[in-house]
C-alpha cells in the first residue's frame, strides 16, 4: 500500500514539476536574459518567487554552458555544472527522472528554454520536488493502513483455521514433525528387516520397496509396477488376495516364499503388502534354531565312520585275512554296543541318544576322546525345554569343546548330563586351548575365534534358551589347560 501510494505521489510530482518548468521556460524575462550578465539579477528573484508560490523544493536555471542563474542557495549562482553540459535537455528534450540527493530522493523535471522566436535553445530549467519519506506516508495514512491490516489479519486467521482443520483431518491430527518422524522410522524399520518388503497402491504401483526386496527382485528403480518387477510369475498375472500361507515364487533362478496382505484404510482397499523370504535362507535358519543341522552333521559323521569300517573289513577279506576281518567286526560291534547300551541306560530320549552317538562318531573322525560321564542320566526333559532346545544346547556345547581341542595333542572332551522334569545340569569339559581374558565374552552374539562367516551364534543362542527357562550358564577357563561350561536350571540351582 505504501509502495503504491509513493509511486502515485512520484508520478503526480513529476507531472507537477514538468508543468512548472514549462511555465517558467515560457517567461520572456527568462528567455531574454538567460546567458547574459543581466540574467543573474533578473532570473533568481523570478525563480525564487515561483518556487515559494508552487511549494517546490528547487528551481535551477542554466545557460548552454552549464552556468547556474538561479538556485535555492545563492552561493551557487554563477557556478558551472559540468553534468548539465551532457544532459539530454541541452538537445531540446524534456524528461522526468528520479535521483538521490543530500536530502533524499527527488523527482526532477528538465525542460529546454528556447528564445522568444523558438528557433534556438538558450538554456535549461530543472525543477525538483523531494519524494515523501515512507514514515511520513505511514503517518498520513496510518488509519487506512490499520484498517487494511486488521481486515487482512482477520481474513487470514479465519482462512488459516479452516485450512489447518482440513489438514489435521487428513493427517490424523499429527503435527508435521510427528509425520516426518513416523516416515523416517517406518523407512528405517522396513530397511532393517530380514525379509523383502514391497508396498503397492490399489492398482499395483510400487510405493515402497526395501533393500532386501531390491536385492531379491534385481529391481533398483524408484518407480515400477508388479507386472514390471514380477514378470511371468503368478504375482504379476493373478489378483492379489489375502493369503495366510507362504506361496512359492521362482524368480531369477531362485526359489522364494511370498506372503501377501491387503492394506485397508477406512474399510477401503489402499494397496497390498508383499513379504518375500529366501527359501534357502529360511531353511538354514530353521536348521540352526532347531538343532536339525547339528543332528544331520552327527549322522553324516556316523555314516562316514561306518563306511571306513566297511572298507577296512572288505580289504581284509580281499587279502584273505578273514580272522583279522572277523576280529575287527567283533571289536567294532562290541565297542558300538557298549556305547549304545551306555546311552540307553543313561539317556531316556532317543533324539539325545542319536545326537550323542553321532557326536561320538564325529569325535573319532577328529581323533578326540569323547566320553559320557558315568554319573550322567537324563530321565526326562525339564519343563520348558523342548527337544530342539536340548539338541541345540548339548550339540553346540560339544561342538565348541571339540573345536577347542583340534590344535592340542591331548584331545579329551567329557560330558556330564543330569536331569528330569524338575532340573537340568550339563557340564562339558575339554582340554583345549582355553580362553584369553574374560571367558564370558564367548556368550556375546557374533563373538568367535573363527574367521568364517556364520559363527558366534551358537553359544549366544544357548544362553538365551537357558535364561528363558530361568537357568544360568557359567564358564571357567585356563589358557592351554581347558574350558568347562556348566548349565544349571530348575530346583538344583
Amino acid at each position: 500500500m505504501i509502495h503504491n501510494i509513493g509511486s502515485a505521489f512520484e508520478k503526480e510530482f513529476g507531472l507537477r514539476a514538468i508543468a512548472i518548468a514549462r511555465t517558467v521556460a515560457q517567461m520572456h524575462d527568462v528567455q531574454n536574459t538567460v546567458g547574459t550578465k543581466q540574467g543573474f539579477k533578473t532570473i533568481q528573484p523570478i525563480a525564487e518567487r515561483i518556487r515559494l508560490a508552487t511549494d517546490v523544493d528547487y528551481i535551477v536555471i542554466y545557460d548552454m554552458n552549464g552556468v547556474r542563474y538561479s538556485h535555492p542557495s545563492e552561493s551557487k549562482i554563477g557556478t558551472v555544472s559540468a553534468d548539465m553540459l551532457k544532459n539530454v535537455a541541452s538537445s531540446q528534450h524534456e524528461y522526468i527522472s528520479k535521483a538521490l540527493g543530500v536530502q533524499g530522493f527527488s523527482i526532477r523535471a528538465f525542460v529546454p528554454i528556447m528564445n522568444s522566436d523558438a528557433t534556438k535553445q538558450v538554456g535549461i530549467i530543472n525543477v525538483g520536488i523531494l519524494s515523501p519519506k515512507w514514515y511520513i506516508l505511514v503517518g498520513s495514512y496510518k488509519l487506512d493502513i490499520f484498517l487494511s491490516l486488521l481486515w487482512g489479519v482477520g481474513i487470514g486467521l479465519i482462512g488459516s483455521i479452516l485450512i489447518a482443520r482440513h489438514i489435521k483431518r487428513q493427517t490424523l491430527n499429527l503435527e508435521p514433525y510427528q509425520i516426518a518422524r513416523i516416515v523416517h522410522e517406518r523407512s528405517a524399520i522396513m530397511q532393517a528387516m530380514d525379509v523383502g518388503i514391497l508396498a503397492t497402491d490399489e492398482i499395483g504401483n510400487i510405493t515402497f520397496i526395501n533393500r532386501l526386496a531390491r536385492q531379491y527382485t534385481h529391481y533398483f528403480s524408484n518407480n515400477g509396477t508388479l507386472k514390471n518387477i514380477f514378470k511371468n510369475t503368478w504375482l504379476a498375472e493373478e489378483k492379489i488376495v489375502n493369503n495366510d500361507n507362504y506361496r512359492p515364487l521362482l524368480m531369477h533362478d531362485q526359489m522364494y516364499l511370498v506372503r501377501t496382505f491387503p492394506i485397508r484404510i477406512n474399510d477401503k482397499n489402499a494397496g497390498y503388502l508383499i513379504m518375500i523370504t529366501n527359501r534357502q535362507e529360511a531353511h538354514i535358519l530353521a536348521e540352526q534354531l532347531t538343532g536339525v543341522k547339528a543332528l544331520v552333521d552327527t549322522l553324516r559323521a556316523q555314516h562316514h565312520e561306518s563306511l571306513n569300517r566297511l572298507h577296512s573289513i572288505a580289504g581284509l577279506i580281499q587279502l584273505n585275512r578273514n580272522e583279522d576281518a572277523l576280529s575287527l567286526i567283533i571289536d567294532e560291534i562290541t565297542d558300538e554296543e557298549t556305547i549304545v547300551q551306555n546311552l540307553r541306560d543313561k539317556i531316556h530320549d532317543y533324539s539325545i541318544q542319536g545326537l550323542l552317538l553321532g557326536k561320538h562318531s564325529r569325535a573319532k573322525e577328529l581323533g578326540i576322546d569323547l566320553t559320557l560321564d558315568d554319573d550322567s542320566y537324563l530321565l526326562d526333559f525339564m519343563t520348558g525345554f523342548s527337544t530342539g532346545d536340548m539338541i541345540t544346547v548339548i550339540g553346540n556345547l560339544i561342538d565348541n569343546a571339540m573345536e577347542a581341542c583340534l590344535t592340542k595333542e591331548t584331545r579329551d572332551v567329557n560330558i556330564l548330563v543330569q536331569g528330569d522334569q524338575h532340573f537340568l545340569f550339563i557340564e562339558v569339559q575339554d582340554s583345549g586351548i582355553g580362553i584369553e581374558g574374560n571367558p564370558n565374552k564367548i556368550f556375546d552374539y557374533g563373538y568367535s575365534t573363527k574367521k568364517q562367516d556364520g559363527h558366534g551364534i551358537g553359544l549366544a543362542l544357548i544362553k538365551k534358551i537357558v535364561e528363558f527357562n530361568k537357568g544360568k550358564i557359567s564358564v571357567t577357563s585356563e589358557v592351554n589347560i581347558g574350558t568347562t561350561i556348566t548349565v544349571q536350571a530348575g530346583e538344583e540351582i
